[in-house]
């Protein structure tokens, strides 16, 4: 089975990795554009390019796939380099572009999405923050029949996980990814026996995870204690959730637990051994972890050490991320 890859962060190229690993052949990967990053704001390739080339597999990185949109150049040599490897199947995983019919309807076995959410629970562009945001207990990997639609296709696969308490987006995106590539070689050689049966969606119970914006990072201490710990680990390792202490730097926030107390909403209520303890909407919260401006993620101890906070100064719930 010749599989084309779809895919443009470290999600995708786990799941490329485990395809290589099983056999599969990949003659040519899809995806993003290199984009500026780090102090220096070089060029930098993604992680599925960093992988491909590093397999020999030919990489493609159109700015869209469209025929008739913005960059119709580009969508033309995507379609030649696609038709010239005749795929079976297109895998996609986090791909970033919108895929047109023509691509849908390009591979012989239609394109396949690895999607990190129990569908319908979660469509869009991050499910992994907004499940843990939300609160949910339970998430996983679906693997579905691309349709036209927003990851409203069929259901071909599907295997769940618990989330933990204490859960961050870095861990449980590490934890889906692994899922999703032994998932999506089982669907694959499924495939190759007549194996897939779709499953349609059900009509009720999704919801839109909308990109995660840096101006969602400014923490609202007018919110329940527990809604703002959850943003703290769903925010965490991006944008990362952040607040300006009065007369001090805008710090990231990297770890909390729900504390009791109560008081004006951003108000320290008091400094203990292992935090900051911060009254907010309903309850307080218990600040573990921070990170000042060009500094390193420490302890709340290790930051009181270097910059001492009192009770009675407040944290500021009007900061951009």
């Amino acid at each position: 089975m010749r599989v084309v890859f779809a895919g443009t962060p470290e999600f995708a190229a786990v799941a490329l990795e485990r395809l290589l690993a099983a056999g599969f052949e990949v003659p040519l990967v899809l995806t993003q554009p290199d984009r500026p990053a780090g102090r220096g704001m070089k060029l930098t390739p993604s992680p599925m390019k960093a992988l491909a080339v590093s397999r020999g597999i030919p990489v493609a990185q159109p700015r869209s796939l469209r025929l008739d949109g913005k960059y119709p150049a580009d969508a033309e040599e995507a379609r030649a380099a696609l038709q010239a490897v005749r795929p079976d199947v297109m895998v996609v995983a986090a791909y970033g572009l919108i895929l047109p019919q023509w691509v849908l309807d390009l591979p012989a076995r239609g394109c396949l999405n690895i999607h990190a959410s129990l569908l319908p629970r979660w469509r869009g562009a991050a499910p992994i923050h907004r499940a843990i945001e939300a609160g949910d207990t339970r998430t996983g990997i679906t693997i579905m029949q691309m349709d036209a639609g927003l990851d409203t296709g069929d259901m071909l696969l599907v295997d769940a996980v618990d989330i933990a308490p204490d859960e961050t987006t870095a861990r449980l995106h590490d934890r889906l990814a692994a899922l999703g590539g032994r998932l999506i070689v089982e669907a694959l050689e499924l495939a190759a026996c007549g194996g897939l049966v779709p499953t349609p969606q059900p009509a009720e119970g999704f919801t839109y995870a909308d990109k995660i914006e840096k101006a969602e990072a400014a923490v609202d201490w007018a919110l329940p204690a527990a809604v703002i710990e959850r943003r703290i680990r769903a925010f965490d390792p991006f944008p990362g959730a952040s607040s300006q202490l009065e007369g001090g730097d805008t710090v990231k926030l990297w770890q909390a637990r729900v504390a009791t107390g109560t008081g004006e909403p951003g108000r320290v209520l008091a400094v203990t051994d292992d935090g900051i303890v911060v009254a907010c909407g309903t309850g307080a919260l218990e600040l573990l972890a921070l990170q000042r401006p060009g500094g390193k993620r420490v302890s709340a101890r290790q930051f009181l050490q270097a910059h001492p906070v009192r009770a009675g100064q407040s944290f500021s719930t009007n900061v951009a991320g």
